[in-house]
């Protein structure tokens, strides 16, 4: 009978896991555009109801979108979550393909490094690590390295208060100034207060006149996360040199940034891409006539597409490549589809996908289907591809 009972009692614990799972595994926000089909994968017993329903009017008609909230129950008896789900209208985007400059502005500076200073270590036991960002010191906003130095020279040694934020959430702490032998206060931290790069360019919205670029977002190379950000400038850019990849060994497109040209605007870095306005649409050379559909990825098919790049003189040319495999369930990372390009003139310029060509929009059956985003460093012909529609999402949350 005991082992009756154990029995019983192991399989209603493990329904109950089942269920468990099967509920927190659905997501609280689910963006579709406009066709898509909601898939809320859900077992025996688990029922899904639309509450409530409404139209969000934005100032550009193209851009409405429609908000619901789905009630999930089990087995009809209670509720046990709610999913909130937005239909993006799917509007056309220009492909673009143009290489372009990329400067991003933290909201702080970001912790990454420490270091001794006239053998003390004053940030010990101050709680603050790697991969803070700092906000404030003695209440005085920091956005540069050059304004943090200058607040700790002036507390000329006395303890200065400091803000700073870790995954969101803010934290205070008293540090302490040593005095260097050059008469000079530190803190032992070494900070970055921004980055700056050259990307491709993806798509161009025409009703909201946004832009996106790279297919990834821009990471701190010491802390490997994504770089907060306050603002950001897009700026035209001119390619200096080409080197081409090899197997181990990745190319890069070299280019200078053009301070003095900026092009647009920059408010979202994330994992799938960078976002902003683009107001000078002439100077990458926009055609609106050139819109395309954007794909949703059950459309998308293994076999030829092509990539948009312009990698000499500006000028946009398309070159082939083959789409080898597509993982239409990776909603988790911009590795959506496994790519390679064939092309021979591409490959006699570059090697197969170098750095600084992450963003270059991919288009198959006359839609906008995705963006490169890596480079297999065995294999340069080869390399990952981000959805279109993850993209677009990405753009209007």
């Amino acid at each position: 009978m005991n082992f009756i009972k154990k029995s019983l009692i192991i399989i209603l614990l493990l329904i109950s896991l089942i269920y468990t799972v099967n509920i927190t595994s659905m997501p609280k926000n689910v963006i579709l555009l406009e066709n898509e089909e909601l898939d809320l994968k859900q077992i025996l017993g688990i029922t899904l109801k639309e509450s409530k329903k409404e139209v969000l009017q934005t100032s550009n008609d193209s851009n409405k979108i429609e908000t619901k909230t789905i009630s999930v129950s089990l087995f009809n008896l209670f509720n046990v979550k709610e999913v909130n789900v937005s239909t993006v209208k799917n509007t056309k985007v220009v492909p673009l393909g143009n290489i372009i400059g990329i400067k991003l502005y933290s909201n702080g500076v970001l912790v990454i490094g420490m270091t001794e200073v006239e053998g003390k270590k004053p940030y010990e036991n101050t709680g603050i690590k790697e991969g803070d960002l700092i906000t404030t010191v003695d209440n005085v906003t920091v956005t540069t390295t050059e304004e943090l130095i200058k607040c700790v020279n002036n507390s000329q040694g006395k303890q200065v208060k400091i803000k700073y934020i870790r995954e969101g959430t803010e934290y205070v702490t008293d540090i302490e100034p040593v005095k260097t032998k050059e008469d000079k206060y530190k803190i032992g931290l070494w900070v970055r207060d921004g980055a700056c790069g050259i990307g491709t360019a993806t798509y161009y919205d025409p009703g909201t006149g946004k832009i996106a670029t790279l297919g990834h977002g821009i990471v701190d190379r010491d802390t490997d996360k994504l770089i907060t950000i306050e603002s950001g400038k897009l700026l035209t850019s001119t390619i200096t040199k080409i080197k081409k990849g090899e197997k181990g060994n990745p190319g890069e497109i070299k280019g200078i940034i053009n301070d003095n040209q900026t092009i647009g605007s920059i408010n979202l870095n994330t994992d799938f891409g960078i976002y902003g306005n683009l107001k000078e649409i002439n100077t990458l050379g926009i055609d609106k006539n050139n819109s395309l559909e954007i794909a949703l990825k059950n459309e998308i098919k293994t076999g030829e597409a092509t990539i948009l790049l312009a990698l000499e003189d500006e000028i946009r040319k398309e070159y082939k490549i083959e789409i080898k495999k597509i993982y239409k369930n990776n909603t988790e990372d911009n590795k959506s589809m496994l790519i390679e390009i064939t092309d021979e003139k591409l490959i006699e310029k570059t090697g197969g996908i170098i750095q600084g060509m992450s963003g270059a929009p991919i288009i198959q059956n006359g839609k906008f289907i995705g963006a490169i985003t890596h480079v297999l460093v065995n294999n340069p012909l080869q390399g990952y591809a981000v959805f279109g529609e993850i993209m677009i999402k990405q753009m209007n949350i």
